[in-house]
C-alpha cells in the first residue's frame, strides 16, 4: 500500500502524542539525535517547519541540524508559583516629589568706572587686585577670591571671577577696591542664591588719577570774566577818542578865519 505524500508545512494530527515538559520559561526543548532533520522534529513536537524556524531563529538555511543542539519545539505560559493565603493587590508606592538640589555659580565684576556714573559701559573692563568675599549669613560657606582684567577674546568681554558649586542659601558680598581707586557704588550686597541658578554681580570703582575740573576755580573764572570784558571796553573806547582827537588836531585851520573878510 502506498502512503500518500505528507506536506510539511501543515500541522499533523497530534492524537495519541505526549510533549516535553516545558521549563520553567514556558520553553518546550528538544535535544536532536542522529537521524533527526527539520521536518521529522517539527513532526514528531506537531508544529510544521515554518513555526520550527520561528522558534529558532539561528537555523541556517538548509535547517541543518548537528547532534546534541536545543531546539525549541513549543512555548507555554510560565508557570508562577502560588502563595500563600488571600491574594492581595499591590499598592503603588506613593511618588514625593523631589526638590531641586544642586549648586549654582556666582561670578563678580569690578569694572573701572572711568566716568564715574556707578554703570558699566562697553569700554570699561576689569580693575586688577580687588578681594571680593562670598560668605552664607549662615556661616556654612566663606570664600574668597581677587579680580582680574583679562579679557575674552572671543567675546571681547571682562572674565569674571567666578565662585563654583555655592550651595542654595542667603549670601553677602563684600568688595575690597585695590590702592589707588575709589569706590563708585556700594561694596557690600546681599541676595538670595537659588539651586541652578547663575548670579552675577557688578561692583564699579574709579582711579584717583582721574582729575575733574575745580568747581572753585571755575567760579573764580567765572567771577573775574565781566571785569574783564568792561576793563577792555573801557580801553576799546579809550582808543577810539583818542584816534578821534588826533585826527582833529591834524586837520588845516580855515584861512578865512581871523580875516576882515570873514566878518560881514
Amino acid at each position: 500500500m502506498v502512503l500518500p505524500a505528507r506536506d510539511v508545512n501543515a500541522a499533523p494530527n497530534l492524537q495519541g502524542f505526549v510533549t516535553s515538559t516545558p521549563g520553567p520559561d514556558g520553553r518546550i526543548l528538544y535535544t536532536v539525535v542522529s537521524g533527526d532533520n527539520c521536518s521529522s522534529v517539527a513532526f514528531a513536537h506537531g508544529i510544521t517547519v515554518p513555526q520550527l524556524r520561528q522558534f529558532n531563529t539561528r537555523l541556517d538555511e538548509g535547517c541543518t541540524l548537528t547532534i546534541g543542539q536545543q531546539l525549541v519545539v513549543g512555548l507555554v505560559a510560565p508557570v508562577t508559583a502560588p502563595t500563600a493565603g488571600a491574594p492581595s493587590t499591590a499598592t503603588p508606592p506613593a511618588v514625593t516629589p523631589t526638590p531641586f538640589e544642586g549648586t549654582t555659580e556666582v561670578c563678580i565684576l569690578l569694572f573701572d568706572d572711568v566716568n564715574g556714573d556707578a554703570l558699566r559701559q562697553e569700554t570699561e573692563f576689569g580693575i586688577d587686585g580687588g578681594a571680593v568675599s562670598l560668605t552664607n549669613l549662615n556661616g556654612s560657606y566663606s570664600q574668597t577670591q581677587n579680580t582680574t582684567s583679562a579679557i575674552d577674546p572671543d567675546l571681547v568681554e571682562p572674565i569674571r571671577s567666578c565662585f563654583l558649586d555655592v550651595p542654595p542659601g542667603k549670601y553677602n558680598i563684600s568688595m575690597a577696591v585695590p590702592d589707588g581707586y575709589n569706590p563708585t557704588m556700594s561694596v557690600s550686597y546681599t541676595f538670595d542664591v537659588k539651586a541652578g541658578d547663575r548670579a552675577s554681580v557688578d561692583f564699579g570703582a574709579q582711579s584717583k588719577t582721574v582729575t575733574l575740573e575745580d568747581p572753585a576755580a571755575t567760579e573764580e573764572s567765572g567771577s573775574r570774566s565781566p571785569m574783564l570784558g568792561i576793563f577792555g571796553l573801557l580801553l576799546l573806547l579809550g582808543g577810539i577818542g583818542l584816534g578821534y582827537f588826533a585826527y582833529r588836531a591834524n586837520q588845516p585851520q580855515s584861512k578865512l578865519k581871523g580875516s576882515p573878510l570873514s566878518k560881514r
